[in-house]
């Protein structure tokens, strides 16, 4: 305990994982070490090869685990990179999708943290459950914050963006006040420290498709994705739009969803 719990309870070396080695195996021993919290035990015992594959699951789990966004239990940027990586190099067509809310510091500001948080989660459920109740290819992530990716097969955009975005509208409603409803707007503080009036919360999603291998890596999407997502947020109401690049040239719009 003098050694494993100081080293458990330090904030950042408690995300390591920690294993313990003793030359002779006794289960007094082992069990004192998983009381304090030990990943994992090995002796002189221990068959090489066991030994070889555990330590290779540590590792993959602690990646794993660390990947993961807190707030909505999705996998966070390294696993969204790492996903979208290996379906380029595997030369997989698929539709790589940014969402996120428009206007949600506002509301962030305006309703409180507990209220944006749980906005924050019901989002993520309702792109997770749509994504995954239409496609056994597809992939959802948590960018962090109020931004989320999800990949989906290029055929799957239209349906899936537009459940998306016609669950979000009828949700989000029931998240505002009655009289901020009527009004269409709330009043808060801009980023200037000035009031400002700001719409109801809308959802945009913009969306590459990788058809042909056009993209050779990664930086190619992301800096395609960061442009279509300004055009995106800068429509009115919640919207999807499809961005498919012939040399990284033409966009090619698909019609939003209109309620």
């Amino acid at each position: 305990s003098d050694l494993c719990l100081p080293v458990k309870r330090h904030p950042i070396l408690s995300l390591i994982p920690l294993i313990l080695y003793h030359p002779e195996y006794r289960l007094k021993t082992a069990l004192d070490g998983f009381r304090c919290e030990a990943d994992e035990i090995f002796s002189s015992r221990s068959d090489q090869n066991l030994i070889s594959a555990k330590l290779k699951m540590i590792i993959d789990r602690s990646k794993r685990d660390l990947g993961v966004n807190p707030t909505t239990r999705l996998p966070g940027t390294n696993i969204i990179e790492r996903e979208i990586t290996r379906r380029i190099k595997r030369g997989e067509e698929f539709a790589a999708c940014y969402a996120d809310l428009d206007n949600f510091k506002a509301y962030n500001d305006y309703y409180g943290y507990q209220y944006g948080d749980g906005l924050i989660k019901t989002t993520s459920e309702i792109i997770r459950d749509v994504v995954y109740s239409r496609t056994r290819k597809g992939f959802v992530g948590h960018i962090g914050g109020d931004d989320f990716v999800f990949v989906i097969s290029p055929e799957d955009i239209n349906p899936i963006c537009s459940e998306i975005i016609n669950i979000f509208d009828r949700m989000i409603i029931r998240r505002y006040k009655k009289e901020d409803v009527i009004r269409g707007y709330i009043i808060t503080s801009n980023r200037k420290g000035e009031n400002e009036e700001f719409p109801l919360m809308t959802l945009s999603i913009a969306v590459i498709v990788n058809q042909k291998r056009m993209f050779r890596h990664l930086g190619e999407i992301s800096h395609m994705i960061a442009d279509l997502k300004k055009y995106t947020k800068s429509l009115p109401g919640s919207n999807y739009f499809v961005g498919q690049m012939s040399r990284f040239k033409n966009v090619k719009s698909v019609p939003a969803f209109v309620q």
